[in-house]
């Protein structure tokens, strides 16, 4: 192997390590904040706590933070490099993947039956 090919996979390194990083944290920060709204019984997990929070509400919390999320996620986008253009099917999978993502928050506050 020349030198040369060795400095040029060196200077590579930290800027895949940086992609992996973010594209593996807006993933989990994706997971965390698709099932807040169903594990929380506070508007936006930090705010006041209602009597009931319907169904309803937690939806529109979820539409926030699917919203949260992207903006968090074109931040890093913009901070490796140029952000790519994105029509109508990147939302509309982005929107199904949150929504899988929210299922076991579902689960646990709507089909499992809790002792009171």
């Amino acid at each position: 192997m020349c030198p040369r090919h060795r400095s040029d996979v060196g200077q590579l390194t930290p800027l895949i390590s940086t992609s992996l990083l973010s594209t593996y944290g807006v993933i989990a920060l994706a997971l965390l904040a698709a099932n807040a709204p169903f594990i929380s019984q506070r508007l936006a997990v930090l705010g006041p706590r209602p009597p009931h929070k319907s169904l309803g509400l937690r939806l529109i919390e979820l539409i926030v933070a699917y919203f949260l999320v992207g903006a968090v996620a074109l931040g890093l986008e913009n901070n490796l490099g140029q952000i790519a253009p994105q029509g109508w099917e990147f939302y509309a999978v982005t929107g199904t993947m949150f929504i899988t993502l929210a299922f076991p928050g579902f689960v646990f506050r709507y089909l499992l039956k809790h002792r009171d």
